[in-house]
């Protein structure tokens, strides 16, 4: 009997032993486990501050992008304007004077403004390079204008009246197009009386009626290369009046010569030659009367 109630009493003893260590196993459990809760709410508190830094520090930096973009585009403006006057500026200059490094220098100017984000000051030393440039287009045409006026003015006055220094410079281009760079050219309305509208004179120069500034590019540089025929007649005039080549030829009209040798040159009027005209009408170019 004893020995029975000792055999309970020792089973029932393990048996509380094995609840209390499956008890004390469980506790250790879910204290493992609360802790790696805790760790992760540690870190993911960890990493929400973080991201608060970073965000705070992003709006930052996007403010001052914001004010620096902001002082950029308040100064773009006065740039824009000068590029506009150095457009019209070269546009005038076109055909004068040589304005490809004025160009280049403009472009490049622009690129740093577009390209330009945050200093205002980058945009106004570009606007005043931009200034500088028109300034200078303008000297330069000046320079230009007076130097026509001093070189080709004729006899009659200054170069050019009713065409202005624009019709001017577009009739001095053709002349000069078609060989005649070294020829004195002024503005005159007394061809044939105004009925003509350019002549040459034997003095070496030619004179045009205003109106031709306006004409076709094609028809203004017949028109020179016509004139530009008789100075070269007048230069080998005696020659030329005695050929008889040029008599049976050309009929001894200077004005049919005058157009044989624009074909030569390459500017073809109303008035046509044959081979042997032409071939003829050629040498007069080079001062010889076959």
């Amino acid at each position: 009997m004893i020995r029975r109630f000792v055999s309970v009493s020792v089973a029932v003893a393990m048996m509380l032993s094995v609840g209390i260590m499956a008890r004390a196993n469980g506790l250790d459990a879910e204290r493992t486990e609360a802790v790696a809760e805790l760790t992760a709410l540690a870190g993911t508190t960890r990493t929400a501050l973080q991201r608060t830094d970073y965000l705070e520090g992003a709006v930052e930096r996007a403010e001052d992008d914001t004010a620096d973009r902001a002082a950029v585009l308040e100064v773009r403006p006065a740039f824009l304007t000068e590029i506009t006057a150095l457009s019209t500026a070269l546009a005038g200059a076109k055909g004068k004077v040589d304005t490809a490094a004025h160009r280049a220098a403009a472009l490049s100017a622009q690129q740093t403004v577009l390209d330009e984000r945050a200093d205002p000051d980058t945009v106004k030393n570009a606007t005043a390079t931009v200034h500088a440039l028109t300034a200078k287009v303008g000297e330069e045409v000046a320079t230009w204008q007076a130097v026509q006026l001093a070189q080709s003015a004729g006899p009659g006055g200054p170069a050019w009246s009713t065409s202005g220094p624009d019709g001017y410079a577009r009739v001095r281009a053709a002349l000069d197009r078609v060989g005649g760079g070294g020829v004195g050219l002024y503005e005159s309305s007394s061809c044939a009386g105004g009925n003509a509208p350019a002549c040459a004179n034997s003095g070496g120069y030619i004179k045009y009626r205003g109106d031709i500034a306006n004409w076709s590019e094609g028809r203004l540089n017949w028109a020179m290369a016509h004139e530009l025929a008789h100075i070269y007649q007048f230069r080998v005039w005696g020659a030329l009046n005695s050929s008889g080549a040029y008599r049976s030829m050309f009929g001894g009209d200077p004005e049919f010569l005058a157009n044989c040798m624009a074909v030569v040159r390459g500017y073809p009027g109303s008035v046509g030659c044959n081979g042997d005209q032409q071939a003829w009408a050629s040498g007069i170019w080079v001062g010889a009367v076959r």
